[in-house]
């Protein structure tokens, strides 16, 4: 079926990372996550970082973020959307957060101070034992017996975005606006009147499938069939809250795995796609520089392709 929507869907891996996770786009990553954090951990520079990270041992699993990146006091900001229920998501999220708390170890003399690390996830579901509480903000931070912070230092900010059902006439701040955005774009037509300003306004151009390259569009449409596919088995394996054992949901669980593998094959396909076009645009003497435009990618980026 072929897509209509203006908009690309923030919920797909390729839309989420083209909006957010791009290097000519961390001034939008910046404004959403301010809008998060507390002003200690306010954002004014931002580095991105590798999003695949080796345990510490050859044998160990790997993490592989949707987004990682660092401000400039070394704070660190995992940045992901999930997009279905998984039995064991939180344990999940305190895993992958260990990474960048262990990457801070320094060889020889060391305090053990740490930077902060937060984990932000935006969540296309409800937590199930936070289901009576309308907060679409779902904050955890380590606290001790009489509910006083043990540690600032470790957050995890969860976004649940069915419960977020403002209209556009409802709108007031800019994080309402942000949550708007991001869980109905894919649905709009135009550019709401609250939303024109000049960072909701590059991040509806950016967005806007007419302006994709071809590359760029099919790979959003196959991020795109990953995506409703991923859905509607999850959408069934939690249809009305009904809790189901780990041996009912092997199946589904089984299933999302062979999706979301499908994902990666479909992803390293298209890497090396773009990576052959690259090296025939370089041979027909068109420059690095004017290849990293028309890609809309830094020109060491087109480096690591032409490695390829």
């Amino acid at each position: 079926m072929k897509n209509t929507e203006k908009y690309i869907n923030p919920f797909t891996d390729f839309g989420f990372k083209k909006l957010f996770g791009s290097e000519p786009n961390k001034d939008i990553l910046m404004d959403f996550l301010n809008e998060l954090l507390p002003e200690k951990h306010k954002i004014y520079h931002l580095t991105y970082s590798k999003t695949e990270y080796p345990g510490l041992h050859l044998n160990d699993r790997k993490a592989i973020f949707d987004i990682f990146c660092s401000n400039e006091q070394g704070d660190k900001f995992i940045v992901e959307i999930q997009r279905a229920k998984q039995i064991y998501f939180k344990d999940r999220s305190i895993y992958y957060s260990t990474f960048p708390i262990q990457e801070q170890a320094i060889k020889g003399d060391w305090n053990f101070k740490l930077a902060a690390v937060y984990t932000i996830a935006i969540l296309d579901f409800v937590f199930e034992d936070n289901a009576y509480d309308d907060s679409v903000v779902f904050v955890v931070q380590l606290k001790d017996q009489n509910n006083e912070v043990f540690y600032g230092k470790l957050t995890y900010i969860y976004l649940q975005m069915p419960k977020f059902n403002k209209t556009e006439d409802e709108l007031e701040t800019n994080f309402e606006k942000w949550m708007f955005v991001i869980k109905n774009i894919h649905r709009l037509t135009d550019i709401p009147s609250r939303l024109q300003n000049k960072i909701f306004m590059k991040f509806f151009g950016e967005a806007e499938i007419a302006n994709l390259a071809q590359e760029e569009r099919v790979a959003y449409e196959q991020s795109l069939k990953v995506y409703r596919d991923l859905k509607n088995v999850t959408d069934t394996a939690f249809e009305d809250g009904i809790r189901k054992s780990e041996l009912e949901l092997l199946p589904k669980l089984e299933e999302e795995r062979r999706l979301k593998e499908e994902e990666r094959r479909l992803k390293e396909e298209e890497y090396e796609r773009v990576a052959i076009a690259i090296k025939k645009m370089l041979s027909l003497d068109i420059t690095i520089q004017d290849i990293a435009k028309i890609f809309n990618i830094s020109e060491s980026e087109v480096e690591e392709y032409l490695k390829q």
